[in-house]
């Protein structure tokens, strides 16, 4: 017969063990899928992200990858937060979206041509605001 300290010992650790994976599920930080859907005339070259506020970009999402007029691209798990995202486009015109809130489940962007040339007459106008 085995010992009766055994037996309480293996049910605490039962009950323990699915406990502590729910923790460490719920610390987990959240993150989403983000499909970029290019439905303009151009080709995307260039997305980058930078935490709401900062002054600086993180590096290329696309790395050496474009999205042609018609395609798609996914980022994988992002962090939940908000970001600033600039777009680039073939003729190297610069589109910028403020604090972008990214979290949970999967999102998809599909961005048209009206959406971009819109976007892009609003970045030069706060750049020329700037100066």
């Amino acid at each position: 017969m085995r010992h009766p300290l055994a037996w309480v010992t293996a049910l605490l650790l039962a009950a323990v063990v699915p406990t502590t994976a729910l923790a460490a599920a719920a610390a987990a930080p959240k993150t989403a899928d983000v499909k970029i859907t290019n439905r303009t005339d151009w080709t995307l070259h260039d997305f980058y992200l930078s935490s709401s506020g900062e002054d600086t970009w993180g590096p290329d999402q696309l790395g050496d990858d474009v999205i042609k007029s018609g395609e798609s691209f996914t980022l994988a798990e992002v962090p939940c937060d908000k970001y600033d995202v600039k777009l680039v486009d073939e003729d190297a015109q610069e589109c910028i979206l403020g604090k972008v809130d990214i979290c949970g489940e999967a999102q998809e962007w599909v961005i048209t041509s009206k959406d971009l040339v819109q976007c892009q007459a609003g970045t030069e106008a706060a750049k020329k605001g700037d100066a």
